[in-house]
């Protein structure tokens, strides 16, 4: 990963939050000190201590600000008024691209999320599981109104569906063969296509 220029133009959190990105990407949440962190940043531990509490708080904030941003995202998709197979498929593109647009976020939060305390665990999973039961919600909608077939549970679709996601971390490359585009209407296309009813 090529090293990111730090400007002190930039305001500190987004200083610190960049570079504890970067260094977590390169040596691991674990063997990364929150002295590596502040120094890269230009800045003193009491400013980030007057951001984020602990390393753990860094953590948890370089993964909520990418959900933060696709919960939005996926609730102007689910309060939409087209068709619900267009809005799923939307939805279903739109959090392939934003998690491959903040890949090095997703890759260090997944990596690392067994070593952040057991609240802050408990508090991220939680915030996931909204998104993804507002995603589940856009399923079964159109089960209950007979576009998507209704012989599998909502709740399988959406696990299976992201299982897929949260694996673009161990393969997706910026300069592979597809962009990040074409990878999630590939995986809409498969999306809509598992919940088509038989003929």
């Amino acid at each position: 990963m090529a090293r990111r220029v730090v400007t002190l133009e930039e305001p500190v959190r987004h200083r610190l939050l960049a570079e504890a990105t970067r260094l977590f990407a390169e040596r691991g949440f674990e063997s990364t000190s929150v002295q590596e962190i502040v120094t890269a940043a230009g800045v003193t531990k009491g400013a980030m201590y007057h951001y984020f509490a602990s390393k753990d708080d860094l953590l948890h904030e370089i993964y909520g600000r990418v959900l933060r941003m696709q919960m939005e995202r996926l609730t102007a998709f689910s309060e939409g008024d087209g068709p619900i197979p267009e809005r799923l498929h939307a939805a279903a593109v739109d959090v392939v691209v934003t998690t491959v647009e903040n890949l090095d976020d997703s890759k260090i939060f997944f990596r690392s999320m067994h070593q952040l305390a057991p609240d802050t665990r408990k508090t991220v999973r939680a915030e996931r599981r909204r998104y993804h039961e507002l995603f589940r919600d856009l399923v079964a909608e159109g089960q209950r109104a007979g576009v998507f077939r209704a012989d599998i549970p909502a709740e399988m679709v959406v696990d299976f569906f992201f299982g897929s996601v949260h694996h673009l971390g161990t393969w997706y490359h910026p300069d592979g063969a597809l962009s990040g585009a074409e990878v999630g209407r590939h995986f809409a296309d498969l999306l809509l296509a598992s919940l088509r009813p038989a003929s």
